[in-house]
């Protein structure tokens, strides 16, 4: 039996990936602050797959309650077989106009959490030599777009080598990149996003669908939708300075 390990597993693309691995028939590990809402995920799932949950309430920038979940995912009675680094948050104001205290949160929960956990569970993935790590980048990751952009850049690039130093072992990583998903995430950010067009807009379950795929496949990079998968295309052939100054434009303070 297959277990798999969800950070932020209460809504959003964490709840989607949890319903997509107990589609498939693993035992889930669920992870988030809200205890209430990660039970009612877990009797969900067990009720319409069968599916064994265990919820595992932390707050990841909690220095013990990260401990937590890093010792259970080290944990060789217990083993966990694929990690899934999903938590995250976003901030309303570009990095000149949010406190230093947000911004250092981000950082820690987008960078530090995910790499002390991905530390953590690939001991027991080399031991065994199967299982794999999806950790949830961004679209944002391609261009310039504050601190948010440049964690989620670091998550695409740590993937992308931790894959390379885990394929002799069989352990697969993959780094899922979305574009504007369907989820809480924006109205948590306080992000004003009533401008932005329908076709724009991907769901969850569609974002998880593609991941699987790409890691039942083995692919590097999961990025879903041909206009996102067009737009990583397109950037990547732009010039830096061009794209940076027309992002530029459109960035505002914000309104006090």
């Amino acid at each position: 039996m297959t277990t798999v390990l969800i950070t932020g597993a209460s809504a959003g693309l964490g709840a989607a990936f949890a319903r997509g691995f107990a589609a498939k028939g693993c035992e889930l590990v669920l992870v988030a602050r809200d205890k209430d809402r990660l039970e009612a995920v877990a009797r969900e799932l067990g009720r319409e797959f069968g599916t064994s949950s265990e919820v595992l309430p932390a707050d990841l920038l909690d220095p013990a309650d990260c401990t937590a979940v890093a010792e259970r995912l080290a944990d060789r009675e217990r083993p966990v077989d694929i990690l899934v680094n999903n938590a995250g948050f976003g901030l309303p104001a570009p990095f000149p106009h949010s406190p230093v205290e947000d911004e250092e949160r981000l950082l820690d929960l987008l960078v530090k959490v995910p790499l002390r956990l991905t530390h953590a569970v690939l001991p027991g993935l080399r031991e065994r030599r199967r299982g794999a790590v999806v950790n949830v980048s961004s679209v944002a990751a391609l261009l310039p777009t504050g601190t948010y952009g440049a964690a989620k850049a670091w998550v695409t690039a740590f993937s992308e080598s931790l894959r390379v130093d885990m394929a002799p072992y069989g352990v697969r990583v993959l780094a899922v990149v979305p574009g504007f998903t369907r989820t809480e995430f924006q109205a948590r950010a306080g992000m004003d996003v009533s401008s932005l067009r329908e076709a724009v807009w991907l769901e969850p379950e569609a974002v998880v669908g593609k991941a699987l795929r790409d890691l039942a496949l083995r692919r590097p990079v999961s990025i879903t939708g041909r206009r996102y998968q067009a737009y990583a295309l397109a950037v990547r052939h732009l010039p830096r300075g061009f794209v940076a100054e027309r992002l530029a434009r459109k960035r505002r303070a914000p309104q006090r």
